[in-house]
């Protein structure tokens, strides 16, 4: 028996340690694929059941390989969970010594800087944001970390985090009068040390595109990147390999201004009504695209007369702005940054107006108060072999859902990757006795009017069988607003809507009740962990097809279509599929759950490519009869 295997053991380090340890064959066989990759030196992509314990079987194996490892994972509670639950286990169960860090974006930290221009300038802020600001100023005296998530009696949603945390546009750098505190620096050099990194997604790319920019670098050189939740890597990459410029930032230049013109009272008037004026053609342009928040070809918002002239009206205000800034730059260093900034978003203004779309896609995304234009690169593959070559590192993909019909052709194809090996392991649970499919009769195609109505009606008498306890997931936004109205007066139990309140203080009121009812889109379908009762039912209405009419994935289309291939089956069929085994991972996350998965389309039975997505998923009971739904949950 090897080293890996006796600590995965029955009687190995980590059953000492955890209580009411299983030894699970899959996750020692896992362990074992990684060593012997990390050793080789060999690309590695593993695909783990829900259930397998994926995070130690690369955790192990990274750390006794005795080399500088980062971990890179999809979300900030992920990387919290890395860093302060399965890592503080590795280290006791291994006795290995190694220094460990936690990084996150800059936009996590406490700016003392800007907390002091709070401070001095809060004008403009509710009774309630006055409260908060008194609780950051106290946690800011004690924090040495400086992590937001150390905050807990203030929302997620306040307008206040803004305004105390620094961006990329608004950082002042080695320049700032409060350098020598600046939370985000002591994070970076905690992260040159470490043995272990955990980061997320959004910072390693990041960091690629700083190296290859030739601005420097965010992150240590590694001998060993982990990608886990790897199923989000390629998509996080399209935001940072492509460009954006959001109404938002250009808000905050204005903000910033107005509190570095309060620095010294009474002087430039016509600087600041020029920033005022910023934030009016901003709310002018808004206004210009209409109701509703959705994703629109730039092609088509820029063919609105009113729309382009504000974007004309928007650049020649910033040239405006920027030429007075010149002449105040000198006053303070906050409006030598603003200058800067001016010019800097200026710049990529008119590269969104006039620049060249050879190989990427122009597009806005509206949202209810703010816009952000985007220019998202229509594959991504060459840029990652760049990458992936030039780390010189051995990389590791791990998702419970990477491969489509037990294969890996779509992930590969994404990345570009090389004859990469492959590892694959079906989750320990016993699906067939834990778990029901439930596919309802009598539901019309789902492109109906009434589809929606028709999805919550045949909800219902499941919900009732599982005394709710269940997340009815959505593949839009407009069909979530929809069943929220309807079930508002047809059922008892607690409702819980997203968009309502913060994610996470969603999930957390759900799962205190006991017996909620959560309805959510794409954030609730992956990276939710409720076990127990409290979630034993998962509705479905659709087949999580990407809508055709979304500007990206139009682009993506003719690009596959061009080069001969049928996007269907090399893209959308693929992608689809991943999103259902991730909806499908929300309900069974324990050895003793049990619940009933509704899926509500018809089409996966009527059409040829139902097949597909049914063979995804593990071997489980499927009905039809409503019936069989009551005696499941009446067995307990």
């Amino acid at each position: 028996m090897n080293k890996l295997e006796s600590l995965f053991g029955a009687n190995g380090n980590l059953a000492a340690i955890l209580p009411n340890y299983v030894p699970r064959p899959a996750q020692s066989a896992m362990a074992q694929a990684i060593e012997a990759a990390i050793a080789d030196q060999h690309c590695l992509i593993a695909e783990a059941g829900t259930g397998t314990g994926k995070t130690l079987a690369y955790l192990v194996p990274a750390i006794l390989s005795g080399q500088r490892v980062i971990v890179s994972t999809g979300t900030r509670n992920l990387q919290d969970q890395l860093f302060k639950k399965d890592l503080p286990t590795a280290r006791k169960a291994l006795g290995v010594p190694f220094q460990a860090a936690l990084l996150k974006g800059r936009a996590n930290y406490l700016c003392h800087y800007r907390l002091e221009n709070v401070l001095g300038f809060n004008a403009g802020y509710s009774a309630q944001d006055a409260a908060h600001l008194e609780s950051l100023m106290r946690w800011s005296k004690t924090t040495r970390a400086g992590d937001i998530a150390e905050v807990i009696d203030v929302p997620e949603n306040s307008v206040l985090w803004r305004a105390v945390t620094s961006t990329p546009d608004n950082c002042l750098g080695q320049d700032c009068p409060a350098y020598a505190r600046c939370c985000p620096a002591a994070a970076r050099k905690k992260a040159h040390d470490a043995d272990v990194l955990v980061i997320n997604h959004h910072l390693l790319w990041a960091d690629w595109v700083l190296k290859s920019d030739g601005f420097g670098e965010l992150l240590p050189k590694a001998d060993v990147i982990i990608v886990d939740e790897a199923h989000q890597f390629a998509e996080s990459a399209s935001q940072f390999l492509g460009a954006n410029l959001s109404s938002r930032q250009i808000e905050d230049l204005a903000g910033d201004i107005q509190v570095e013109l309060n620095k010294v009272p009474g002087e430039l008037p016509a600087l600041s009504a020029d920033a005022a004026g910023l934030s009016e053609t901003i709310a002018a342009l808004r206004l210009g695209f209409g109701a509703g928040a959705e994703r629109r070809a730039w092609e088509e918002v820029l063919a609105r007369q009113e729309v382009e002239h504000g974007f004309r009206k928007l650049q020649t205000q910033l040239g405006m702005l920027s030429r007075q800034l010149i002449g105040a730059a000198a006053r303070t260093k906050g409006l030598e940054s603003c200058c800067n900034r001016s010019r800097d978003l200026m710049d990529r203004l008119g590269d969104f107006l006039h620049g060249d779309d050879s190989g990427a896609i122009r597009w806005i995304e509206v949202y209810r108060q703010s816009f952000r234009l985007n220019r998202t690169p229509i594959e991504i593959a060459s840029d990652f072999t760049e990458f992936y070559n030039r780390s010189k590192a051995t990389w590791i993909f791990t998702s419970a859902t990477l491969s489509s019909g037990g294969r890996f052709d779509h992930f590969i194809r994404l990345l570009g990757l090389d004859e990469p090996q492959t590892f694959r392991c079906e989750s320990p649970f016993d699906y067939r006795r834990q778990c029901l499919i439930y596919i309802p009769t009598g539901l019309p195609d789902p492109a109906s009017p009434d589809y929606t109505r028709r999805v919550v009606e045949s909800s219902l008498p499941v919900l009732a069988a599982s005394r709710g306890r269940a997340f009815l997931l959505f593949t839009s936004r407009h069909a979530l607003n929809a069943a929220g109205e309807q079930l508002q007066t047809t059922v008892d139990y607690p409702l819980f809507v997203q968009g309502s309140g913060s994610k996470n203080a969603l999930l957390e009121r759900f799962r205190r009740s006991g017996n909620g009812v959560l309805l959510g889109t794409a954030s609730f379908w992956e990276g939710v962990d409720v076990r127990g009762p409290a979630l034993s039912c998962v509705v479905i209405d659709k087949l999580p097809f990407a809508s055709p009419s979304d500007p990206v994935l139009h682009a993506r289309i003719r690009a596959i279509k061009a080069r001969g291939d049928d996007p269907f089956r090399t893209s959308q069929l693929p992608s689809a599929v991943l999103s259902l085994k991730q909806g499908f991972g929300r309900l069974i996350r324990d050895g003793g759950d049990r619940g009933v998965m509704v899926l509500c389309d018809p089409r996966i039975l009527t059409r040829s490519y139902g097949k597909a997505f049914l063979d995804s998923l593990p071997p489980v009971r499927i009905t039809r009869l409503l019936g069989d739904v009551e005696a499941f949950f009446a067995e307990h």
